[in-house]
Order: structure tokens, then C-alpha cells, then sequence
């Protein structure tokens, strides 16, 4: 197992309160010992005009999954915790399903940096959008700090 926290499906829901989490619904189902996975609707939330799943609904995801996993694997939280750096996503199929499903897998777990896949998916498994999220780790007082200013 990769994750240095133990938590639960429950507790990670409950972190989604007045973030974009809540916004788009994205819901946590499952955590295994490499991966988690989420659903997202696709609903007015995540839409475009012609009723496709937006893209940057899809990056959101993939943002969401890998930060989520990144935080997990952080061996202290009192003096560390990651952010995202860069994000790379290919969209390869619209979908007008009811929701998608977002997996998250490691590629690399560094000290310092941490890369991940993740893979959307619409529910007859068919591919969505691939990702891949860079974090990094950074000491907890440059985050507050960044955050206060």
C-alpha cells in the first residue's frame, strides 16, 4: 500500500465542503492500495453549450484525483502537504453520459515530486480523458504564507 494516511471514503468526502469538490460533485467510491477512484456528474455543473462534458470539468477531476492521492502519500502533514504544478491532459472522446469515473494510479513517488495517471472514463468503461499531475512538496509555512498574502 502507497498511502502513508489512513482515512476512509467517509472522511475523504467530508473535506469537499465550499471547495470546487462540492461544485462539481465529485464524489470519492472507492480507495485501494495503489489507486482511488471518483465519479463526477455530468450534469449543467460540467456541461458546455452543446451538452458534452466540458474539458476543464475533466481537468478538474484529474486535479482533484491526483492532488487527493499526493496528500495521502505525504509522510507528515504537520510540515508538509503537495500542490499541483503542472497538468497535462488529452480529451479522446465526448460523452453525454450521466457521469464519468476518474482513476488515479502512480507513476512516480518521490520525496519532493509526485506524478500520477489518471484515466476518465464514462461508465461501459469507454475512455474519456487521460491525465497526468505533477505535485510537488513543499513545507506547510510556505503554504501558509502563500495563502495569507
Amino acid at each position: 500500500m502507497i498511502w502513508k494516511t489512513a482515512i476512509t471514503i467517509e472522511q475523504l468526502n467530508r473535506y469537499k465542503d465550499k471547495t470546487l469538490m462540492e461544485s462539481l460533485d465529485i464524489e470519492v467510491i472507492e480507495i485501494g492500495d495503489d489507486f482511488i477512484k471518483a465519479t463526477m456528474p455530468v450534469d449543467h455543473r460540467t456541461v458546455q453549450p452543446m451538452g458534452l462534458l466540458h474539458g476543464g470539468a475533466s481537468a478538474s477531476l484529474a486535479e482533484t484525483l491526483g492532488s487527493v492521492a499526493s496528500l495521502l502519500c505525504v509522510p507528515d502533514l504537520d510540515t508538509h502537504a503537495p500542490v499541483g504544478i503542472e497538468l497535462n491532459i488529452s480529451h479522446l472522446h465526448s460523452t453525454q453520459s450521466k457521469y464519468v469515473i476518474g482513476t488515479v494510479t502512480p507513476i512516480k513517488i518521490g520525496k519532493r515530486l509526485h506524478f500520477w495517471n489518471i484515466d476518465i472514463k464514462d461508465p461501459e468503461g469507454k475512455a474519456i480523458a487521460k491525465a497526468r499531475l505533477t505535485t510537488m512538496i513543499i513545507p506547510q509555512q510556505k503554504l501558509n504564507v502563500a495563502m495569507s498574502e
